[in-house]
């Protein structure tokens, strides 16, 4: 960081929501960072300091429960995780200043020192409480690893908190034939002593605060419904077995995740802050003038909006000055399916598609509300390479050529018509209002309808045609040295959203693009040879992605159905069909005469099926499995199994794929085919 940019008028902290750390990052939990990392960038492209830290969310039951089912340590979970998260994160582009975790001693440190605090302050209080106990597994159960039927609606198989057919709310002992997910046995209600953080005791100020605008109006009106039934005082500890830290002077009591993982955003800046040099409180003391501002999911608005504004009043650390609550992400406006291919994890993506057209298509979609944003696979296509490729690209193919080969890549010394440069360099201003208010939609419309301007000079002054015309060299020369600094300003503007591309850009027109030097144009200035910045999207790279995606459905992925705040509904059961669509499903026996691997394929077996006796060759079946996790190719061969025969071959990117095998499971190492009795013989029909 240079003297000149640390004595900047602001000063900014941004942090994204942290992720959880038991599985990947798919293209849901993108929206948010992908928005951040263009809000903090723009920031910096404006001369601002402006830090962006984040962390892997590394404690809870669900990750201990999941270390135990891969049998392994939870630090072992945890550190595996963060490495593909912040592979990830890298890939598409997100600028951290520093990615931590929360399972770190500074983490331990704020979470000890702000319990102690509150409790000095008496904002603390304990309760004995019944609460739902496994005498199985010998733990007590948070309210997800219950499960049982609705006693609202009598929908089977709930959560301990909620139907997710009716939308009832209740207490996990309220459940009829509850289940712990954890060993299957039925829990007992056992007392427990557990601590409470008095939220009612910050009632005034969490009303002053929301009305004073430091959230958006609809989250502030959405949280009036809590004032007006009285903020409840919110429970912070969970009993041993727990994976987290330990409360202080309370032997067998830990935090609850959500009491330490928001104290993560000032863990991870205090580790950046150690390593460069930085004052912490310049941005966390109370009296700070620094900016504070925290990007986050609706669905977790109520722990950003009360209770962490609350617990940094209640010990002695500053407010954000602002919470931005963004919406969910739909996929052809559906929600995120398995099934349908359209559960997309971000390696899945990175393996087909360039990060910045995401990038891109998210800025053009997001607004500064919290409605939901969908992306159209067909529209995301079009409009990458109508805008990015046809549109903002375009304009520096079409004027390189000329400056390089009949110029010797000199810019000519004068613009033609300085003034439409001018008009559009002024057009910087309200895209830079857009930008500082998250209105990023509006942005890249105004950079498109700036993109069109350009096109239509370029358009109407024909350079390709006056180049062949004795006498018009400089016409050629000035005509394109317009062009090319229409796309400098264009690209400056797109920066925060196309970093890479904004970087061969610079590299191209020999220069670093920033928003204070857009109002002079580069004139008698040397450029280099142009080279293709981006490519139009394929079809088949959006086929290809999709296919992955299914590949990746026979295998059960609980954690990749992870959100910021807990894990989704379970994918929505398909369309009702009647009888005679069941009937249309030929299910038969088949013999596997032969099992492969499928090079380049971490979940797929390649399967060689016989429907008839083995004596022809038109009853054989190529079929990909996702069963690799269970099964070794050699232990296949000669068992039967059951497949259905008359589903339509479907072109996958290792080949096609001629029907189904069945298999049912968990998942990983419990996943079963389908094996008929000794007795069945291959081609028989399965009723």
């Amino acid at each position: 960081m240079s003297q000149q940019q640390t004595n900047l008028e602001r000063s900014i902290l941004v942090t994204s929501a942290l992720p959880y750390a038991n599985g990947p990052i798919h293209l849901g939990h993108l929206v948010e960072y992908i928005q951040t990392d263009i809000w903090a960038r723009f920031q910096r492209l404006r001369g601002n300091t402006c830090y962006y830290v984040c962390a892997d969310d590394a404690h809870g039951t669900p990750i201990m429960l999941r270390a135990r089912q891969d049998d392994i340590t939870p630090e072992e979970l945890i550190a595996a995780v963060q490495k593909e998260h912040e592979a990830d994160f890298a890939d598409f582009h997100i600028g951290f200043d520093n990615y931590y975790t929360t399972h770190s001693e500074e983490n331990r440190h704020f979470a000890s020192n702000i319990y102690l605090k509150l409790r000095e302050d008496g904002h603390i209080r304990t309760e004995t409480i019944k609460q739902a106990y496994d005498p199985e597994a010998e733990m007590f159960l948070p309210d997800r690893f219950i499960k049982g039927t609705c006693p609202k609606c009598g929908t089977e198989d709930q959560y301990g908190d909620n139907c997710e057919v009716c939308g009832a709310t209740y207490d996990p002992t309220e459940l009829k034939n509850p289940v712990s997910v954890v060993s299957g046995a039925t829990p007992i209600e056992k007392d427990s002593e557990q601590y409470f953080f008095k939220l009612s005791d910050f009632s005034e100020m969490l009303q002053q605060w929301l009305k004073a605008g430091h959230v958006q109006s609809e989250v502030a009106n959405k949280l009036e419904e809590w004032f007006e039934e009285g903020l409840q005082d919110w429970d912070i500890s969970r009993n041993a077995p727990y994976w987290g830290f330990e409360i202080p002077d309370a032997p067998g009591k830990y935090f609850y995740v959500w009491l330490d993982a928001p104290i993560g955003y000032m863990a991870s800046f205090k580790n950046f802050c150690d390593k460069h040099g930085i004052d912490f409180d310049d941005y966390w003391a109370a009296d700070s003038d620094n900016e504070l501002y925290h990007f986050i999911g609706k669905d977790i608005a109520r722990f950003h909006t009360l209770f962490w504004p609350a617990v940094l009043e209640g010990s002695g650390y500053r407010k954000p000055t602002a919470v931005f609550c963004h919406g969910f992400l739909t996929v052809n406006g559906q929600k995120m399916s398995k099934s349908r291919g359209t559960f997309i994890k971000a390696r899945t993506y990175l393996d087909n598609l360039n990060p910045e057209y995401l990038r891109y298509y998210y800025t053009a979609k997001l607004s500064s509300g919290v409605d939901d944003i969908d992306l159209n696979l067909d529209d995301f296509m079009q409009r990458v390479n109508s805008d990015l490729v046809g549109k903002v690209v375009n304009i520096a193919s079409r004027c390189a050529g000329f400056i390089s080969k009949k110029f010797g890549g000199q810019l000519s010394a004068e613009l033609p018509e300085p003034g439409l440069y001018n008009e559009m360099v002024a057009a910087g201003d309200i895209i830079a209002e857009h930008y500082e208010n998250r209105e990023y939609n509006k942005a890249v419309r105004e950079i498109m309808a700036q993109a069109d301007r350009a096109n239509v000079y370029i358009d109407e002054n024909k350079p390709w045609v006056l180049i062949k015309e004795e006498g018009r060299g400089d016409d050629v020369q000035r005509i394109c040295t317009q062009g090319l600094n229409m796309f400098r300003l264009l690209m400056t503007w797109l920066k925060p959203i196309l970093p890479a591309t904004a970087e061969k850009s610079e590299a191209f027109l020999n220069t670093e693009f920033s928003w204070a030097s857009i109002s002079e144009p580069l004139l008698s200035h040397g450029i280099n040879k142009f080279k293709p910045l981006l490519t139009r999207i394929e079809k088949e790279q959006i086929e290809a992605m999709t296919h992955d995606s299914i590949e990746q459905t026979t295998v059960n992925d609980d954690a990749a159905e992870e959100t910021l705040s807990g894990p989704l509904a379970d994918d929505p059961i398909a369309d009702e069909i009647n009888f005679d669509d069941f009937a249309r499903v030929d299910l038969r026996i088949a013999k596997i005469v032969k099992a492969k691997h499928v090079e380049g394929a971490d979940k797929l077996l390649q399967l060689t099926l016989d429907l008839g006796d083995g004596s022809n060759d038109k009853t054989r079946r190529n079929v990909f499995a996702g069963i690799k996790s269970a099964y070794k190719p050699e232990d296949l061969e000669g068992k039967l199994t059951v497949m259905v025969a008359n589903l339509a071959p479907r072109k996958m990117r290792f080949g096609i794929s001629e029907g189904m095998v069945l298999a049912a499971g968990p998942g990983g190492k419990d996943l079963f085919i389908l094996n008929p009795d000794d007795g069945a013989i291959p081609g028989m029909k399965v009723k």
